[in-house]
């Protein structure tokens, strides 16, 4: 358990922590009870994703998600952060090809949640969004690879960037996002070799999610790794708990013990 006292992490920790060769922690999280494990648990990173979309509402796509639920989910988790810093993945429709719009969404985003930096999917087309958001002094994190909210345009999750004409578009779009101004660059399901050559290439933190172990960070939905949700089990991840299965024991116990008189017994009453 990390001490609340702990030195707050910010976009210039995660350079210096690049420069270093220390590798970057970055989870989900949606809520304040949640965030706050993490958060004292020391990871650097928590990014109110807009999986929530999957793992909270139980939606296929991440595409429903609006403007208003990421910065409701947002002022949950920097409720319950000393330390992380928190990154607020930008939703669909709210940034992509109108510039002024991608600026006004993401200062509702800081303004209401209280994050700390804003993520948007995609890469040169997007850079006019990047650069106008950063006008605000509002950091910025790219994603490139498999995204999410291109998914009706892309029509499947499977990995990105195998061929060669791909591969060479993710690298300039790497750049580019670097040259507008991101701080970090998550890259999702891109072949292991590729995300090495990319992080190399850039001057600025790399965070991986399928993509090998040569980024600069990692980064895993807190709700799958936690064995939370069954349904999901990509190559990629690790599931490090079965909290699934714990909560439904605790449960079923809690049925029983209700049902057979159990509880409360005499000491729990008043």
């Amino acid at each position: 358990m990390v001490s609340s006292r702990a030195k707050k992490v910010t976009t210039h920790t995660l350079q210096e922590m690049k420069r270093s060769g220390e590798k970057i922690t970055m989870l989900t999280a949606y809520d304040y009870s949640l965030a706050r494990l993490v958060d004292g648990a020391g990871v650097d990173v928590i990014l109110v994703g807009d999986s929530a979309s999957n793992v909270m509402a139980g939606n296929d796509t991440t595409v429903p998600m609006t403007l208003e639920h990421m910065i409701y989910h947002a002022q949950c988790v920097v409720n319950g952060v000393d330390r992380c810093l928190v990154v607020v993945d930008m939703p669909f429709g709210s940034y992509q090809g109108d510039s002024k719009l991608a600026l006004k969404s993401a200062i509702r985003i800081m303004k209401e949640s209280g994050g700390h930096a804003v993520k948007l999917e995609g890469g040169i087309e997007i850079v006019d969004s990047i650069k106008r958001i950063l006008t605000a002094g509002i950091p910025v994190m790219g994603h490139l690879g498999l995204t999410p909210q291109s998914i009706y345009k892309f029509g499947t999750y499977t990995v990105r960037a195998k061929e060669e004409v791909e591969a060479k578009r993710l690298m300039e779009d790497a750049l580019a996002l670097q040259e507008a101004g991101c701080f970090s660059i998550v890259f999702e399901k891109i072949p292991a070799n590729l995300a090495k050559g990319v992080s190399q290439a850039l001057d600025i933190p790399t965070i991986g999610i399928g993509a090998g172990p040569d980024c600069d960070g990692q980064v895993l939905v807190l709700h799958d790794m936690l064995g939370i949700t069954k349904d999901f089990s990509p190559r990629f991840l690790r599931r490090y708990a079965d909290v699934g299965e714990a909560v439904d024991g605790a449960v079923s116990k809690y049925i029983d013990d209700v049902r057979n008189g159990s509880f409360p017994s005499h000491e729990e009453s008043y």
